[in-house]
Parts: structure tokens; C-alpha cells; sequence
């Protein structure tokens, strides 16, 4: 029997991770010297299949834009694509805003309103803009740095609670006291 093993059959038959064990743990090892943990990276991370093909771009780009003002436009927008619901569109360097983040710092009540009514995931910063004392207090109690996280094009919390006007002036008196001015 031919007990040679060749560097390719080694590398891919799972050689390196056994030698790793002996020489961390093993016969190879130091006394009294022990191996560091391993770290994860990004190369660590499990690349998961597509589950759906993804919704069209500029198609979630027009919802997101619709939703900062033409509450007609997302209704339709809507009615013809479910799944527009929660689409967010990356403006740039991580800046992410869906249809109720443009609603919600525009002020327009009336689109977030409709938009959670057909199941978009409320956030801080739309539960600021509408007033929503309980929820904010939570958030901050739980989370007492939130009142700095910017939203979509860093428009802070302060800003969303003006925008609620009367409705949310409740939490912008909370609110004004806790954030950094900068």
C-alpha cells in the first residue's frame, strides 16, 4: 500500500487543519506554551445562496424618492410590488434609506402611516418623527447612545422630531436635553 501523499492531496484532504492540531495541542507542541484562540474574518463568513432574485434597483430607488412625498405614488408603486415594502437603496458610503426613512424626515405622517399599515419595519427614527414618546423612551433607556446614531443622510433624531411637528413635540423636548450637540 502506497502511504505517500502528495502537498495537493494534503492541503485538500484536510492535512493542514490536523498538523494545526498537533502542533497546537500535540505532540509538537511546547510545554507550558499554548495556541491563541483562532480569529474569525471575513473569509470565516458562510456565503449563503440567493433565496429570491433581488428586487430591481431603480425600481426601489423611485419608491424611496416617493416615499420622501407622493403618498398616490407609493400606494401604486406598492400595489403592483409587495416587496418594495421594506427596499432600501444605498445612496453611498452606507448611507441606506427606505420609502418610511424618507417619509420619516420629511415629515410626511401620512406615508409612514400608510407604509406601516402595510408592514414596514418601524424604526427609531420614524417612531420619533410620529410622536411615539413610549417607544423613544425605551430605545433610549435601552440604548442610551441612539439619540446620536444618524439616520439616512445623517439626519439625526432631533431633526426627524421636528419634523413630526405638535404630534411629536413631546419627544422633542425629551430629546433635545439627551443629544450631543455638535
Amino acid at each position: 500500500m502506497n502511504t505517500s501523499v502528495s502537498r495537493k492531496r494534503f492541503l485538500l484532504g484536510g492535512g493542514v487543519a490536523a498538523l494545526g492540531a498537533l502542533l497546537g495541542r500535540g505532540v509538537f507542541a511546547q510545554p507550558g506554551v499554548t495556541s491563541p484562540a483562532p480569529t474569525a474574518s471575513a473569509k470565516d463568513v458562510p456565503d449563503f445562496p440567493e433565496h429570491d432574485p433581488q428586487l430591481e434597483r431603480a425600481r426601489v430607488k423611485r419608491f424611496v424618492i416617493a416615499g420622501h412625498g407622493n403618498l398616490e405614488a407609493v400606494k401604486e408603486m406598492l400595489a403592483a410590488e409587495p416587496g418594495l415594502i421594506n427596499g432600501a437603496i444605498d445612496w453611498g458610503n452606507g448611507d441606506f434609506e427606505t420609502a418610511l426613512g424618507g417619509a420619516s424626515h420629511m415629515g410626511r405622517r401620512d406615508i409612514a402611516e400608510f407604509l406601516l399599515e402595510h408592514n414596514a419595519r418601524l424604526d427609531i427614527f420614524a417612531a420619533t418623527m410620529l410622536g411615539k414618546l413610549d417607544i423613544v423612551k425605551a430605545a433610549v433607556a435601552a440604548f442610551p447612545n441612539i439619540v446620536n446614531v444618524p439616520g439616512p443622510h445623517k439626519i439625526p433624531l432631533l431633526v426627524h422630531a421636528q419634523k413630526g411637528g405638535e404630534q411629536a413635540k413631546a419627544v422633542l423636548e425629551f430629546l433635545t436635553p439627551l443629544a450631543v450637540k455638535k
